[in-house]
């Protein structure tokens, strides 16, 4: 940031629409002086798209959140898709992008189909998934925890619940990467829209044969379902199979990533979690508010309305920076402190109100399994090499990590 001028010059230089803005090394100090000076600011508009309200504290992103009769979610729910001309294609169709009353008939119907026995044979095979990946790691010098692990865990999760084949879950992988975010500089729209559309192409040829022939698995409960008496269209049953993917997928990935990195700067703190003394449960939330791998959510106000002192107007774009308000002071005390042991620990990585993440169990369930697989066989955790941050306006985290892994016993000394 620049040390020159005053705040307010130096806040309006910050383009938050411009990827290359996240990997600076300033941006907490950044976001603590938002939070002191202008909570709710209203960001100029670019060459991305119209201008758009900044939201940055813990207690402001929890009234939008919480109000969705004055901020809806429909027109889309991030920059990038508020920016389309038009709000995001999936408006009204895609579970994350409906308000109510639709949005709690297919988020009921939904969650009937992720079903306690659903769960279970999904857990089961996650935890076969990560000891099978950590075993082979675990050991055998410096590897590329994101690559080796990371990557193929929560792809594979979500890929079982959905019901598509273990041998296009890589595959899938790639698209849903390739659709959100992005290693290198220089990618285009094109680029984008090419990944998301072979996506959806994909999710159509499944749905075809599970309406042929049902399984037990979340693609076909919602080809076989009727909400409000009519059954889900192709178009509805494949954005919702896109949405699933790329949320199932960042998340958890990014968060584990980030929890390894932590774990290596923080040796203390990866002590106290193998010795139990920090709950495992309580780690969990630590690594999700820490790492905060969706950096942003994004709602369209419906009304002229106040926040924070603002007066915001109907249809007016509002950005809510989970980043932040993880950081925030007056919810977190020593908010920059890794601390496994916090409580209470009452973060937003998830959302909040009538859209808390759908897969918010299936996440939290990907890291209790790489943390487990952790502590009952490796001794030390050390980086091994610079990580490599991704290049995104939305996600935050790593696509590289090269670790080392010292296991337990005598081969650890």
């Amino acid at each position: 940031m620049p040390k020159t001028g005053t705040f307010v010059d130096d806040l309006y230089s910050m383009n938050l629409t411009d990827p290359s803005t996240f990997v600076r090394p300033d941006m907490e100090d950044f976001w603590r002086r938002v939070r002191a000076e202008q909570p709710v600011y209203l960001h100029p508009a670019t060459d991305h798209g119209p201008a758009f309200w900044v939201v940055s504290r813990h207690a402001d992103v929890l009234t939008v959140l919480q109000d969705p009769e004055h901020f809806s979610s429909r027109s889309g729910n991030m920059l990038s898709s508020l920016h389309k001309p038009g709000g995001d294609p999936a408006a009204g169709i895609n579970l994350a992008l409906t308000d109510a009353p639709r949005h709690n008939a297919m988020r009921t119907i939904l969650l009937k189909a992720f079903s306690p026995r659903t769960r279970k044979v999904v857990t089961d095979k996650l935890q076969q998934r990560v000891d099978h990946l950590l075993g082979g790691a675990v050991g055998t010098g410096v590897f590329d925890f994101a690559e080796r692990v990371a990557d193929v865990v929560p792809m594979g999760t979500i890929g079982d619940l959905l019901g598509f084949p273990q041998e296009d879950h890589k595959y899938l992988l790639d698209l849903s990467r390739e659709a959100l975010s992005t290693d290198e500089e220089g990618r285009s729209e094109e680029d984008f829209w090419l990944s998301r559309n072979e996506l959806l192409v994909y999710c159509q040829e499944i749905i075809e044969a599970r309406r042929e022939d049902p399984q037990d698995d979340l693609i076909s409960a919602m080809a076989t379902c009727e909400i409000n008496g009519v059954p889900m269209t192709d178009d509805e049953v494949v954005v919702n199979c896109y949405g699933f993917i790329l949320a199932g997928d960042h998340t958890s990935r990014l968060a584990m990533v980030g929890a390894l990195l932590a774990f290596s700067q923080h040796p203390e703190q990866w002590q106290a979690l193998k010795e139990g003394r920090v709950p495992l449960a309580g780690a969990v939330e630590e690594i999700l508010r820490w790492t905060t791998p969706s950096m942003h959510m994004g709602r369209t106000a419906t009304a002229d309305v106040t926040l924070g002192g603002r007066q915001i107007r109907r249809g007016d774009h509002v950005i809510l920076w989970n980043t932040s308000a993880n950081r925030d002071e007056a919810v977190f005390q020593d908010p920059q402190r890794f601390d496994l042991a916090r409580t209470p620990n009452k973060h937003v990585s998830f959302g909040s109100g009538p859209h808390f993440c759908f897969g918010s169990f299936l996440g939290r369930a990907e890291i209790t399994a790489v943390l487990k697989s952790l502590c009952a066989g490796v001794e030390r955790i050390e980086l091994a090499g610079d990580p490599k941050p991704l290049y995104s306006t939305f996600l935050r985290g790593y696509s590289s990590l090269p670790v080392s892994l010292t296991p337990d016993g005598p081969a650890a000394g």
